[in-house]
């Protein structure tokens, strides 16, 4: 079914959003996380870039937004370990769903998991060297995205650095999820909701124009590929 791209589908909801969704499914859609966000998302530019310079110099810490089934989050820590460096790596979600998964999943990996939300952390005074995020954008309203821009920007401490990583909404995106996820639809990815609720994240997202017309002065936003935002602010250097 072809889409009209050329807005966002705010009104159109992923399937797992919905607290009815079935359980077995999402379960599934959380293991297969790992494969998609690794040929997607390229988790490991983000390490290499933000969090490897900052560990050289002593052990930091880094809070994921929306972490989802913890992914991102133990492929850090291991690269981590791997690399002899230290960290304290929290995973943060606000689906109790999530979080229950995650952490019966974390193989040894030492994350620490929290059901909450940003403001929770902001209101307790913590501080990270990275705040990251990682296709959380496009589940938000204008106002939600404005909150979390402030409260990540609150919990980010002298020198450290926030990243807002997502999909770009373009033809090519959907065009090229559509048909990979349809040849694996009856393999890998039967019985999760990897396909239909890409493909809603695609309608979703984001071009780079739109989101630049959204973010407060000082946050900047780069197109890259293969079809990805990344939104970025820095904290004040150590003085």
């Amino acid at each position: 079914m072809r889409h009209d791209l050329s807005t966002r589908a705010i009104e159109a909801r992923e399937l797992m959003d919905d607290p009815d969704a079935d359980i077995g499914m999402l379960e599934h859609t959380y293991r297969r996380f790992r494969l998609v966000n690794a040929l997607v998302s390229r988790p490991g530019l983000l390490y290499r870039q933000e969090i490897r310079p900052r560990a050289r110099r002593g052990p930091i810490r880094i809070l994921d937004i929306g972490a989802g089934g913890g992914d991102v989050c133990r492929m850090i820590a291991a690269r981590l370990r791997r690399a002899g460096l230290d960290a304290e790596i929290t995973a943060l979600d606000a689906d109790e769903r999530a979080i229950r998964w995650a952490a019966d999943h974390d193989d040894g990996a030492g994350i620490r998991y929290r059901c909450a939300f940003a403001s929770d952390l902001v209101a307790e005074g913590e501080q990270y060297d990275v705040v990251f995020s990682n296709h959380v954008l496009h589940h938000l309203t204008a106002a939600e995205l404005d909150g979390l821009l402030r409260d990540s920007a609150a919990l980010v401490g002298p020198g450290g650095v926030v990243v807002h990583r997502d999909i770009a909404r373009t033809r090519l995106a959907y065009v090229l999820y559509d048909a990979a996820t349809w040849i694996l639809s009856g393999t890998l990815f039967r019985g999760s909701f990897i396909r239909e609720d890409g493909l809603i994240s695609i309608r979703r997202s984001y071009t780079r124009r739109e989101l630049a017309s959204l973010v407060p002065f000082g946050w900047t936003v780069r197109f890259g590929l293969p079809s990805r935002l990344e939104l970025r602010g820095e904290s004040s250097p150590l003085t």
